[in-house]
């Protein structure tokens, strides 16, 4: 039998999904599960979106689309950055892809080259690094602690630039703290990037799941400081279309042509159906009901934010946006892993550890996510003060 290739060997697997797995079969087995573990909105798709999808494949609309996508969801997608963020971009710059993994990897195979280094906040989204590899690149992790709340800033990434460091990736909101990056803050970055002829690339897919009354936590895009920066979205959280595997790109203008051919070869188009359903998100219907999705999910997460310190565990930081709360474990465990994999076991409750997010204190802490209704997260907290104190 033949070996895998060592790049494949060297890649990690995603923890979360073993705990997802066990839940699952504990579920099928009669026990009662609470899902706070992965990262997909409870909400099913807005009606009006799954309605144009389906009218698009009773109409036959089934075919191939361009590689870069249906040319009128690109004129969408650019008119939504002019009425949301007052920034004007070319529909041409816009490039749909098989959800935000599949602009990731469409980016990967544009700008990496074997050894270059890809500038990452640990924690963070752990496949981001993963990527990097395939192309026999690596992801350059950089410790952030709540100081800087586990963000990379402009004076960090001026510290650690590296001569192998051909990007930098951020996350605002980020996954797995979701703490957000201020105009002033991406523009900052984006300037060390372009001083050094570095690449700034910026994963917005929560934009919109925001939280807080100050405007620089309000959804904004990095585009509006810095045009020349790299964006990646995604129609999965802020939209409700996790398993129909959208999502886009807005790239500069002398990018799009390479990535066509890039498309063409990796995966030929996006989705057909997924991009029709889309044509409708931006409607003020469909805006309408994102938004009380939203305040559902700040009532969530503020009972949370109340409710996990008195159990004993500390957040450093409020998440601003996302679907998360990071939180320190320390109290109870040094292994992230272990408990979470007791805590299903004994209460049901299915929490992510923090080792899938990256190295630095990772033992230490855990991630909720608020996925779930109210009443389930109140059950939740009741099975881990119970547990807690026992343990």
């Amino acid at each position: 039998m033949t070996e895998n290739s060592k790049r494949s060997r060297g890649i990690r697997p995603f923890q979360v999904m073993a705990i997802l797995a066990e839940a699952q079969a504990l579920q099928a087995a009669g026990r009662d599960i609470i899902h706070l573990e992965v990262g997909e909105p409870d909400f099913p798709t807005p009606e009006p979106m799954t309605e144009a999808a389906v009218t698009a494949l009773r109409a036959g609309r089934t075919h191939y689309t361009p590689a870069l996508g249906l040319p009128a969801l690109r004129e969408r997608i650019a008119a939504y950055y002019q009425q949301r963020f007052g920034v004007t971009i070319s529909p041409e710059r816009v490039v749909l892809t098989t959800g935000a993994s599949g602009a990731l990897m469409l980016l990967s195979a544009l700008s990496l080259n074997p050894g270059d280094g890809l500038m990452l906040a640990d924690p963070g989204y752990p496949c981001n690094r993963h990527f990097a590899q395939l192309f026999d690149a690596h992801g350059q992790m950089i410790p952030c602690g709540p100081e800087v709340d586990y963000q990379l800033t402009a004076d960090v990434v001026a510290r650690h630039w590296q001569p192998s460091t051909k990007a930098v990736l951020v996350a605002s909101p980020a996954n797995p703290t979701g703490t957000v990056l201020s105009p002033q803050q991406l523009a900052g970055i984006a300037d060390v990037c372009r001083e050094r002829g570095g690449e700034f690339w910026v994963d917005e897919i929560y934009q919109g799941i925001n939280f807080g009354p100050e405007p620089e936590l309000q959804p904004h895009t990095v585009l509006a400081v810095a045009d020349d920066a790299f964006v990646l979205n995604s129609f999965s959280k802020f939209f409700g279309m996790t398993g129909w595997r959208l999502g886009w790109m807005v790239v500069p203008q002398d990018k799009v042509s390479t990535l066509d051919t890039l498309a063409q070869n990796l995966y030929l188009a996006p989705p057909t159906p997924a991009q029709h359903a889309a044509m409708a998100a931006f409607t003020p219907e469909v805006m309408a009901i994102l938004e009380e999705r939203r305040q559902i999910l700040e009532e969530r997460r503020n009972y949370l934010l109340q409710a996990l310190p008195e159990l004993g565990f500390k957040v450093a930081v409020p998440p601003a946006g996302a679907l998360y709360i990071y939180a320190d474990a320390s109290h109870f465990t040094n292994d992230s892993l272990s408990f979470c994999a007791r805590l299903l076991r004994e209460t049901g409750v299915a929490i992510t550890p923090g080792v899938d997010f990256g190295d630095y204190r990772s033992g230490e802490h855990v991630r909720f996510a608020f996925t779930t209704d109210i009443h389930r997260l109140q059950e939740a907290v009741e099975r881990l003060r119970r547990w807690l104190s026992a343990v």
